[in-house]
């Protein structure tokens, strides 16, 4: 599909930060494309509710560490890839761990919002290319997500506080985002999620990854 520049994926190491809905499909689609150099980091274990949308759960592994529970995804798939797991929440105090992994770009799949924040102001400081993604919650149209600079979205109610900080903050690079124009329906808690949803927002992270990659090199 992409010839010698294969080359390039095979060598770039992704950091896939949430392994819900989103990050679960996001890091699927990295391996099922070449990329053999992950780090997953989730501290969360695998519920009965996971199982309408995330890809590595299962009646017979709840209770597993989502980090296990896709590394042996992974390895089903493409043993060689090389995984390192992260088993624990990030915050704004270990944070920092992250950046001493030696990747080229982190997924954002995260629901923790100083988090995204600190992402948006450290990864280009660092000079980690960075797609965060925004809500999927209570959202029921996979055709209104699309890759875009955070300042250009709307109706999605993380999208605004992330907004607000890029603009207060008066950040003058892009900040690439997966977000969806759909507003979300008002429903009472527990917010709702589906099967595709999530899916089609990590598979614009992952694909933003690759073609990132493909561009980078031409």
């Amino acid at each position: 599909m992409v010839g010698e520049k294969i080359k390039d994926v095979l060598q770039t190491k992704v950091l896939v930060l949430g392994l819900g809905g989103v990050g679960s499909y996001a890091v699927e689609a990295l391996v099922r494309s070449g990329v053999c150099n992950l780090v997953l980091v989730d501290y969360d274990r695998i519920d009965i509710s996971n199982l309408n949308r995330q890809l590595m759960t299962y009646h017979s592994n709840i209770n597993l560490l989502k980090t296990e529970a896709l590394l042996e995804r992974i390895k089903l798939i493409n043993p060689s890839c090389k995984v390192e797991v992260i088993s624990k929440k990030i915050d704004l105090d270990n944070i920092r761990e992250l950046y001493n992994k030696g990747v080229q770009y982190i997924i954002d799949a995260c629901d923790t919002i100083d988090v995204k924040k600190q992402l948006v102001l450290d990864c280009k400081k660092r000079n980690i290319k960075l797609i965060s993604c925004m809500g999927t919650g209570n959202k029921f149209d996979p055709s209104r997500f699309k890759i875009t600079d955070i300042r250009k979205t709307s109706y999605d109610p993380i999208a605004k506080i992330l907004r607000k900080f890029v603009i207060e903050n008066k950040i003058n690079y892009k900040v690439m985002v997966v977000c969806s124009d759909e507003a979300p329906l008002k429903i009472s808690n527990p917010i709702g999620s589906n099967a595709y949803v999530p899916a089609t927002a990590g598979l614009l992270c992952a694909s933003f990854v690759i073609n990132d990659i493909l561009n980078e090199k031409k």
